[in-house]
């Protein structure tokens, strides 16, 4: 029987991986029972490649990859098809933002990852820099930064939870990230599932031939998903695999 979906991309935090930050066996089961129909599994997370790539090897995952929010494509796990990068001037604007306000921040570069506890402004030149992110759970402060980064311009602005902020180059995100993979896997939007629980999922959620929002998902993403499923602690993955991606037996 023809596959519908053929691309199945999950998020990582409060998607694929449960409270604990592992995969629940269950949903491996029947991610394992996806890959072995013919759907690519693609992960796609804020996450920086290192932090990712243990949970595609866990999975047996040999298919392409999206990182820090869709600012680098993995082709496969260990080869970079595509990066994009922020503007140092940026990240420095950025970076004093965070200490006028006083909030934790991190910085993903090719080199590493950064925050407050092992930031070098030596590292501005030297490194190239793919995702900056903030912290606080002040909302006044929150949205303060926010219209701040707004001023800024050339920005694309999410979180991957309610207390913080993500931002990489304008226009790249998950679904630019998913088309990317489409093309090198030669299928179309419409053949993708996408599945998530934070802003920085919301794109994709909306341009997948089917958007899924986790049960634990923020509200917004919850009102523009097509459909919601059980929570991440609760194999709302394994549910939407069985239920709308493999064909009935």
């Amino acid at each position: 029987m023809e596959l519908k979906y053929k691309l199945l991309a999950l998020d990582m935090d409060g998607t694929l991986l449960t409270d604990q930050h592992d995969i629940s066996p269950e949903t491996e089961r029947w991610i394992r029972k996806a890959m072995q129909a013919g759907v690519h599994v693609c992960l796609s997370t804020g996450r920086g490649f290192d932090e990712a790539v243990p949970f595609g090897e866990k999975l047996g995952l040999n298919t392409p990859m999206i990182t820090a929010n869709g600012s680098e494509i993995w082709k496969s796990p260990y080869e970079l098809y595509h990066r994009d990068l922020l503007d140092k001037a940026i990240i420095a604007r950025m970076h004093g933002l965070a200490q006028r306000y006083g909030v934790w921040f991190w910085a993903y570069s090719v080199e590493g990852s950064y925050n407050e506890k092992n930031w070098d402004p030596a590292l501005l030149d030297v490194n190239q820099w793919v995702k900056f992110g903030y912290h606080t759970e002040d909302d006044d402060i929150r949205h303060k930064l926010m219209m701040e980064l707004q001023n800024m311009g050339g920005l694309e602005i999410t979180n991957s939870s309610p207390y913080n902020l993500e931002i990489n180059p304008a226009g790249v995100n998950k679904a630019s990230g998913i088309r990317t993979v489409c093309e090198l896997l030669g299928i179309q939007m419409s053949e993708t599932v996408a599945v998530g629980d934070s802003l920085n999922d919301l794109a994709a959620i909306q341009a997948a031939g089917l958007g899924v929002a986790m049960g634990n998902a923020q509200l917004a993403v919850q009102e523009n998903a097509d459909v919601v499923t059980a929570s991440n602690n609760d194999d709302g993955i394994a549910w939407i695999i069985r239920d709308y991606i493999l064909p009935k037996e």
